[in-house]
């Protein structure tokens, strides 16, 4: 199974008001286990970038001059996600710009939907913990995941916490740090990543057959014996553990046809 954990940056808000992705981080997962490969480039959106957006990653206009253009990357970036599916956090929104980029390209216009399956982090999150904040931060601190390098926001980096979240929040894998000898990171009770305890050992009752038990089960023993013409299973090897004699099992001889 192979997926790929993704996160952009862009110069604002909306891409229906011409706003552009200025970075793209991408981190490969092959069954649930990062492979090493990641794609990740700064782009050159030819506009500003807005005041509330450069608060939110801190990358200006005047850093991203020399950088490709969106075009220059967009086959590479294609060929990274063919076949996989994509984990995003709010996925309308990285869709949604990506998807404008797309557009914007010369020839029939391509869609990320129509190129991977997407699995949308933020609405799983809110169907495991209904009535929560689960913003990414939010989810790294339930989750116990260390995210202290997230001062501002950038897209490999959030892609890569995104995916430490993802890997714990679905169960079966903890961090990408962990290897196979260490322990999974901890999930919290409610989530379907958390284990239930264990219980402790409850000491089952094991009642022990009386003489006169013993007594007729010999006796039956000895019942299907005789009527099965001495083909009892249980006859040879249970007669005596039970206490009955050996004559009381013993099959009778077998019949002439003559």
């Amino acid at each position: 199974m192979r997926q790929v954990v993704l996160d952009t940056e862009t110069t604002g808000l909306e891409p229906e008001l011409d706003h552009r992705v200025i970075e793209i981080g991408c981190v490969e997962l092959i069954n649930r286990r990062p492979s090493g490969r990641t794609f990740h480039h700064y782009l050159n959106p030819e506009r500003d970038v807005e005041e509330g957006a450069l608060a939110v990653h801190g990358i200006s206009r005047a850093e991203l001059d020399g950088q490709p253009r969106f075009a220059e990357v967009a086959e590479e970036l294609l060929g990274f996600l063919a076949g996989a599916e994509l984990i995003i956090h709010n996925a309308a929104f990285d869709v949604a710009f990506l998807d404008a980029e797309l557009a914007r390209l010369p020839g029939e216009a391509r869609r990320v939907g129509a190129i991977c399956q997407v699995l949308d982090t933020l609405a799983l999150a809110r169907e495991l913990h209904p009535g929560q904040r689960n913003s990414l931060d939010a989810l790294c601190k339930r989750y116990d995941i260390d995210n202290s390098a997230r001062e501002l926001h950038g897209a490999l980096l959030d892609a890569r916490i995104l995916a430490d979240v993802y890997l714990v929040m679905s169960g079966g894998q903890g961090a990408l740090a962990l290897t196979e000898t260490q322990a999974p990171a901890h999930a919290p009770a409610g989530s379907t990543a958390a284990r239930a305890p264990l219980r402790r050992a409850v000491p089952l009752a094991v009642p022990a057959a009386n003489a006169e038990e013993l007594a007729a089960h010999a006796v039956m023993l000895a019942v299907i014996a005789r009527a099965s013409g001495g083909r009892c299973l249980w006859a040879s090897s249970e007669s005596y553990a039970v206490g009955a004699s050996p004559a009381a099992a013993e099959p009778a001889p077998q019949r002439s046809s003559a």
